[in-house]
């Protein structure tokens, strides 16, 4: 039963409440925690000592006195459990375990095929996941869980991948219910966009309230934070901008069955058939990267294009969203600021001013590990938010 907060008339804050005010990493004393929240000092204590046993927060140390003795400080705990985090792309996968303050502890990457089936994917998470468990010395008590990326529309509500167009097999696959078989729980699935968003905010622009994120690498992809929060939409499909028609292009086929789309135009394996076509031979998106950074002046000019092509999309969603900053991250990316110039370049011009006048469009900072740290922070935050820490302290 719900405490009454006599100075606000309704619910007082439980122990969920106080780890959020110290999950900033700021120490603070019982009488500092009872001034913010209104509470009694005696519950603050309740509240304080319920988060002690949970290893959650500890003692940092004394404050100065005011007179009598120094009064004891506590500080949120990060070290307390860890998450893994995967991210699987079209041809590779990620891990690493982090703390609760998104630090890598341990991390792997190797080649995989999403084509491959949902069981040979998992199946290595759960034995990577493992053995990086082992080697940072901890265990599977330790584990607050796992955080997944998949490189094609989910259902976050379920963690199930919805007609992925890349990955067959894996259609209504039930991701969390296997890896709860295997590993600690919860199990959290998001497209892979989502968690680079997360990622790249929470390590980089914290302090940015509208971000998007954009992939552009063998697939084209857009994460958003709004209100410093992923915003998923009604059924996760949010910021699938990869499949909304290019401007001036009708007639190329994508793999999604429709023409025209984004993603068929400008993406890495878009650019890669491109350039063979024209004679130069490239397969992947890092094939192309390849090219530029040796000077092929056909590969730096389709990633320029490419890059206009995306800052169409762009322009409507800056006019729509009006984010504060877009960050380009993916593998196209890494080709220097011929993607960036070409996005800048026609975002500026296309979008209104008052939407651009502080818009920052800017390079990953994260980078191949923004994905991984991401859906470890995912855990993090659905674990450790109030409700959950109080179920948790509840419980014991």
């Amino acid at each position: 039963m719900l405490e009454t907060n006599p100075r606000a008339g309704g619910p007082s804050p439980g122990a969920g409440t106080l780890l959020q005010l110290l999950r900033d990493g700021a120490p603070r004393t019982r009488s500092e925690l009872a001034g913010v929240t209104g509470l009694a000092r005696s519950t603050v204590t309740q509240r304080i000592d319920a988060l002690l046993a949970s290893g959650l927060i500890g003692p940092a140390g004394e404050a100065a006195s005011t007179g009598g003795r120094p009064p004891t400080t506590f500080a949120f705990q990060p070290t307390a459990r860890v998450t893994l985090g995967a991210d699987l792309g079209a041809t590779h996968g990620r891990l690493a375990i982090t703390d609760l303050a998104g630090n890598v502890l341990a991390a792997t990457n190797a080649d995989l095929d999403i084509a491959a089936g949902p069981k040979a994917g998992l199946d290595w998470i759960v034995n990577e996941g493992r053995a990086l468990l082992e080697q940072t010395g901890r265990g599977a008590q330790d584990l607050l869980g796992v955080g997944i990326g998949l490189p094609g529309p989910v259902e976050y509500s379920t963690g199930r991948a919805v007609n992925p167009p890349i990955m067959p097999g894996w259609d209504g696959f039930d991701v969390p219910a296997y890896i709860e078989e295997r590993l600690a729980g919860p199990v959290l699935v998001d497209n892979d966009v989502n968690i680079m968003a997360l990622g790249e905010h929470f390590t980089h622009w914290s302090r940015a309230e509208h971000l998007m994120f954009v992939k552009a690498a063998t697939g084209i992809g857009c994460g958003i934070i709004s209100d410093g929060q992923v915003y998923r939409g009604a059924q996760g499909a949010a910021g699938d901008m990869g499949h909304i028609r290019a401007t001036g292009d009708n007639n190329t086929p994508c793999r999604c069955g429709n023409t025209g789309c984004l993603e068929a135009v400008a993406s890495g394996a878009a650019i890669a058939a491109a350039l063979t076509a024209q004679g130069t031979e490239a397969h992947t998106a890092m094939d192309v990267v390849e090219l530029a950074r040796a000077g092929s002046l056909a590969a730096l000019h389709l990633i320029r294009q490419a890059g206009r092509d995306i800052g169409e999309v762009l322009a409507a969603a800056v006019n729509l969203l009006n984010p504060s900053i877009i960050v380009i991250g993916g593998s196209l990316s890494l080709a220097g600021d011929h993607l960036l110039a070409g996005v800048r370049e026609v975002v500026y011009q296309r979008s209104l001013p008052l939407a651009t006048q502080h818009l920052r469009i800017v390079q990953s900072r994260t980078g191949e590990r923004g994905g991984a740290i991401g859906a470890g922070i995912m855990v993090v935050n659905h674990a450790l938010s109030p409700e959950r820490v109080d179920e948790w302290v509840t419980a014991g």
